[in-house]
């Protein structure tokens, strides 16, 4: 297998896993319609990759919104056309802010679910291997029992993560279907933050970022004045919510352990988790960045917010028994790399 295509590309966890691919010798194809990835990430990534290999980086792009089924065929008349095969998708393009989601759920619909419906509509006209998609942590909503795993209830609270799992029945439909010779992967990614270590990509967010990680960065940075953490009374050791955060470098390389498995294995539709098994509170993120980075930040407990739920963190053993993979890298790992990144490029992107 090697010409793969990855949606939402030019996207935090997309960029990444782009960047993990060339470096093994995939040729990548990007769609992204850069409503919230960075054509910059990509060049960066070209860049990077000619740098460390002397050869020309196989990253090819293409504007395109999904939503939009008439360029979506058209790419992949047009790659038809030049005897390029996509061997394999692996779908991040989506949105992915639960509170947006809240106060906009028609469009999380129309881009999360009706985009992925009209990519599986061109695809059924391509042979191909393979369709990791991009879900989520979200879809357990309100679950009390950790570590989760994948035969947990999901029962989601907000449209964000109910698009998630409402695209997740649609590929396992699709699997069935006669029609079909794709392997389907759902994965379903817990907290990832971090940054590559070269800090040439990390996150990037637009505008006051919905989660935590990016938010310490800029109380760090001093370009917000006051880190809010919900809530000191949870039924924790510390009384904050317990995460499973997970380095977005052993993320991306979930996607090639999944890629490789889907492909050397006989058609399937799997279902993984991919965290690192352990929780995290949010007060040990913060004394963590703040040790490893020589860095204080302000920050002050405020009320509970309504939605968390005080213990979330992954049961992980599917995916080491099917693929072989566990997560790496520490959570000192994860403060170090993604505050590298965000000091040497307090701009993002920009």
């Amino acid at each position: 297998m090697k010409n793969i295509l990855v949606t939402g590309g030019a996207g935090y966890i997309g960029s990444h896993t782009c960047l993990s691919l060339l470096e093994k010798g995939y040729d990548v194809f990007v769609i992204d319609s850069l409503v919230n990835g960075s054509i910059e990430s990509l060049e960066r990534i070209k860049s990077f990759i000619k740098k460390k290999s002397k050869i020309k980086s196989n990253l090819h792009f293409f504007k395109v919104d999904l939503r939009n089924f008439s360029q979506t065929l058209q790419t992949f008349e047009k790659l038809a056309s030049e005897g390029i095969k996509i061997e394999a998708v692996i779908h991040f393009a989506g949105y992915k802010s639960v509170f947006e989601s809240i106060e906009n759920p028609i469009e999380y619909w129309e881009n999360n679910v009706g985009a992925t419906l009209n990519l599986l509509r061109v695809l059924a006209n391509y042979k191909c291997k393979a369709f990791i998609f991009s879900s989520s942590a979200t879809v357990y909503g309100l679950n009390m029992k950790s570590p989760i795993s994948e035969d947990s209830n999901t029962l989601p609270i907000n449209p964000y993560g109910e698009t998630k799992i409402a695209v997740e029945k649609i590929l396992k439909s699709f699997f069935k279907s006669a029609k079909s010779t794709t392997s389907i992967a759902c994965l379903r990614y817990f907290n990832p933050i971090g940054a590559h270590e070269s800090s040439v990509i990390g996150e990037d967010p637009k505008g006051v970022p919905d989660n935590l990680f990016p938010y310490i960065c800029k109380v760090a940075n001093k370009e917000l004045g006051l880190l809010k953490v919900f809530g000191s009374d949870w039924p924790t050791k510390d009384g904050t919510c317990i995460r499973d955060f997970i380095h977005i470098m052993d993320l991306a390389d979930g996607h090639i352990k999944t890629l490789e498995y889907l492909t050397y294995n006989k058609p399937c539709c799997i279902t993984l988790n991919l965290g690192t098994g352990k929780g995290t509170s949010v007060l040990d993120l913060i004394k963590t960045f703040e040790k490893v980075n020589k860095i204080d930040l302000n920050y002050s407990f405020v009320n509970r917010r309504d939605g968390d739920t005080p213990i979330m963190y992954a049961n992980p053993l599917l995916a080491k028994k099917l693929l072989g993979w566990k997560a790496k890298k520490d959570i000192n790992d994860m403060c170090l790399d993604g505050w590298n990144w965000f000091k040497n490029n307090p701009n993002g992107y920009r």
